[in-house]
């Protein structure tokens, strides 16, 4: 087969790639982005493959969350996007995808002229749309039940959930590495004028995004500076921090979930000072289904290691698009979700 994908969730690519996880028969290993599920088996790419690709933003986010010796123990290439690598009789492209900065598409091209394409995760709205034969696509969304019908609102939802929260104190935001520093240009360019205060590791990958071009230019202070700067008694703030810290910190105090799970309303309450804002950077069913109309693929694999709904996504292309489509890995069970 020209694509694939592995039990242990590396995605193939002709005949020398595999993206997002360690594949020993591959020489190249690809990371579109640098959430976990997507840097499975990294160490082990570092010291076995010929070369380890990836965009220049994900390498600054991996050197930040795995420390800046790590990617030093093997060959890694940071290629901007349409810069083509060429490894033997074929061709490796990266393509921008609206997901996290530095998140890419990967279009593998052999000697056949084969496009075989890997789509990573995205949000439709501002991914551009890649022709291909072969297409493997990512299935977070992948049921019919997961559609949004709203749209820009969710932005004004959540300037104005954080404005309500600021007018009886701080505010506590929650979401994942990306989502976060979406939330911060949200807010600055809604001139939500409070510090912005968060751990050290999110303050890193923060300055990173502004190095490549994030509109988020207002003073970011790490928790530990809030306590040492004119910060203090200023009960007016916005503190950010990762999705796993929400059952121990702002405990009592104004909450905001960032998440993509959520399909009925822009924003939700869930307690007293708790609300939920469907802030997504994975594309919904419709979304899924466009990418691959647009593609106009031969044969389409959904993603069916990472968590989603790969199986329904494939049955829906064959009934809705007339296009062959299967669900890999073959698999009785889904890993626990994931999802940002």
């Amino acid at each position: 087969m020209k694509a694939n994908v592995t039990e242990k969730g590396a995605i193939l690519l002709g005949k020398y790639v595999a993206c997002d996880a360690y594949e020993k028969t591959r020489p190249l290993r690809v990371v579109t982005h640098a959430h976990g599920d997507h840097m499975n088996g990294l160490g082990q790419s570092l010291r076995n493959c010929d070369m380890v690709v990836m965009t220049p933003a994900t390498k600054d986010f991996i050197d930040v969350i795995k420390g800046p010796r790590f990617l030093s123990r093997g060959n890694v290439n940071a290629i901007e996007y349409n810069e083509p690598i060429v490894y033997a009789d074929e061709r490796l492209i990266l393509h921008r995808v609206d997901h996290i900065l530095g998140a890419a598409q990967v279009l593998v091209e052999d000697a056949e002229g084969m496009r075989i394409l890997y789509t990573g995760d995205f949000r439709m709205s501002n991914t551009p749309v890649i022709e291909s034969d072969i297409l493997v696509i990512e299935a977070t969304y992948g049921s019919p039940w997961r559609t949004r019908s709203f749209g820009q609102e969710v932005k004004q939802e959540l300037i104005s959930t954080v404005e309500e929260g600021l007018q009886q104190g701080p505010v506590y935001v929650f979401g994942y590495h990306g989502k976060l520093q979406e939330v911060m240009q949200v807010l600055h360019e809604a001139r939500i004028e409070v510090p912005f205060v968060m751990p050290e590791r999110i303050l890193q990958i923060s300055k990173i995004h502004r190095k490549h071009g994030a509109r988020i230019y207002r003073p970011l202070f790490s928790t530990k500076q809030k306590f040492q700067t004119t910060l203090l008694g200023d009960e007016r703030y916005v503190a950010f921090h990762h999705m796993n810290r929400r059952n121990k910190v702002g405990l009592g105090e104004f909450r905001v979930c960032v998440s993509g799970w959520e399909f009925n309303s822009p924003c939700r309450q869930t307690g007293e000072k708790e609300y939920v804002v469907a802030l997504s950077d994975h594309s919904d069913f419709k979304g899924l289904l466009e990418y691959v109309k647009r593609s106009q693929p031969k044969m389409v694999i959904t993603d069916n290691y990472r968590a989603g709904d790969a199986e329904g996504l494939a049955i829906q292309i064959r009934k809705q698009l007339g296009i062959v489509a299967k669900a890999l890995p073959i698999r009785n069970t889904i890993p626990t979700n994931t999802a940002s």
